[in-house]
């Protein structure tokens, strides 16, 4: 009645693999009650719930009624796996490396010697960090969750949000020693379907130990990693994660990590915040443009200044030139060196209250800056000016939504300066072309980064630049179909 065909699942192979460690657990079970049937039990302690293995799988296993003393342990294994066990979802395996996978995921697993085949059960441990706020990514009007580092947590607050059964979820592991479990996410019939495939390829491609950091998968599956700037879009959001799938784009969910990545990401996308879409049209467009000027401020406003001040004064006007110059009469350094000076203190005191606890790290950035920009004044090593200038800049660059454009505005910034030093506003257009440029050949999975500003004729700029009326706005974007036609 029940074939079977031996595998090479064995308990002293299991334990082999595993090696003398503390936390694998196993037992010999009485399958039915009754001793000599060759059943052993295995599980990761704190990986696996020892009572939920002991509800669920022990006690009916063991059961004489369920498993009678004639029964032989081939079917005794086939009635497990058709719901004579309580556990739910159990998986057959029949090769040592499936059975070590699903217990390193918080699985059980019942190994049957006679039959070199193991049956896992998962039983996952339940500690985990409850859903809250999102600690980098401020909510003004929102959803108040964000994700965490469970991933069928991460998961369900994406199915909570968007109830269609053309979600689609693709389960990969990446990381030789880390076995880091992730899921492709994206919406059947919204993202194209290459886009998909080249993700899915790029995410099977990760040549590495450890997938524990964002940059273990943003940097493995770009080209050009060496490009300051970010072309996976990194959120705590589920609501923002939700709205980029509605809108055709792929994202990735990691195991361990409180946080999703979306693709493609161009340029435009990292101008964008999910308030938006909660405000008037006409307010978010405005806001929507004035982080256009502020990228552009923040990276230009420190060059502009050393180049104007030290190569052409002539188009300063003379009374702002006087007080320039009355400001710098004591000052013993040379402008450019003014600059990147509190340039380099600037950036120095974001990354003290970065790195110190909340409390602390606000108190350091809030007194430190106030503190060093009015003694360097009053101590006649910077200019009003200087410190005028590079508190603008910084401002700018904060307004800023997602954070890892404003560490490559930061690089731009040092670039510009320093050209500006050299050649002047010779230098600044020299070095702009050379970023320009750069920004133009870069790509996110195969999409142009600079889309839609580049390409397509120019027909879907207003897109970028502004937000659409409700009633007139498309949530699928235009050229992501076009960019994966196959």
């Amino acid at each position: 009645m029940f074939k079977t065909h031996r595998g090479s699942v064995s308990a002293s192979e299991l334990t082999e693999a595993f090696g003398k460690t503390a936390d694998l657990k196993s037992e010999e079970l009485l399958l039915g009650g009754f001793a000599g049937k060759g059943v052993t039990l295995f599980y990761l302690d704190g990986l696996a719930d020892p009572q939920a293995i002991a509800e669920t799988v022990v006690k009916p296993m063991t059961d004489p009624a369920r498993f009678p003393k004639e029964l032989a342990p081939a079917a005794a294994l086939e009635l497990a796996l058709r719901g004579t066990v309580y556990g739910i979802a159990p998986e057959k395996r029949e090769k040592t490396r499936d059975v070590t996978e699903d217990l390193l995921s918080g699985s059980c697993a019942i190994i049957f010697e006679a039959e070199g085949a193991a049956l896992t059960f998962p039983v996952p441990a339940q500690e985990k960090r409850a859903v809250d706020l999102p600690k980098e990514e401020k909510v003004i009007k929102g959803p108040k969750d964000g994700f965490v580092e469970t991933l069928s947590v991460n998961s369900a607050l994406i199915r909570k949000k968007l109830k269609t059964p053309a979600l689609r979820f693709t389960k990969l592991r990446a990381g030789g020693i880390s076995g880091t479990e992730l899921y492709l996410v994206y919406i059947e019939g919204r993202a194209p379907k290459g886009l998909a495939d080249e993700v899915q390829r790029r995410l099977s491609e990760i040549d590495g130990d450890c997938v524990l950091s964002a940059a273990a998968i943003s940097e493995n599956i770009l080209e050009s990693p060496a490009s300051p700037f970010p072309r996976v879009l990194v959120t705590e959001r589920p609501d923002k994660f939700a709205l980029n799938l509605v809108e055709g784009r792929v994202g990735i969910l990691a195991d361990g990590l409180p946080m999703g990545f979306l693709l493609p990401a161009p340029f435009s996308q990292f101008m964008k915040t999910p308030e938006d879409d909660s405000g008037h049209w006409l307010f978010s467009s405005f806001l929507t443009l004035l982080r256009y000027f502020a990228f552009v401020i923040s990276s230009l406003a420190p060059a502009l200044y050393v180049a104007v001040a030290m190569y052409h004064r002539e188009m300063i006007p003379v009374q702002l030139m006087q007080s320039m110059v009355d400001a710098k009469a004591f000052v013993p350094f040379p402008t450019a060196l003014e600059v990147i000076g509190m340039l380099a203190a600037f950036d120095l005191l974001h990354e003290a209250g970065i790195r110190l606890p909340t409390p602390i790290g606000q108190t350091v950035s809030i007194i430190g800056g106030l503190i060093v920009g009015q003694s360097a004044v009053e101590a006649k090593v910077v200019s009003p000016v200087v410190v005028v200038v590079i508190a603008f800049s910084g401002i700018a660059g904060y307004t800023m939504p997602d954070q890892d454009m404003y560490s490559a505005i930061r690089i731009v910034r040092f670039t510009l300066t320093a050209a500006a030093a050299l050649m002047g506003v010779y230098g600044i257009a020299l070095v702009v072309s050379l970023w320009i440029v750069h920004l133009a050949s870069l790509d996110s999975v195969g999409f142009p980064y600079m889309s839609p500003f580049a390409g397509n004729g120019g027909r879907h700029i207003l897109r970028a630049l502004l937000r659409y009326p409700m009633r007139k706005k498309r949530e699928r974007e235009p050229e992501l179909g076009e960019a994966y036609k196959r």
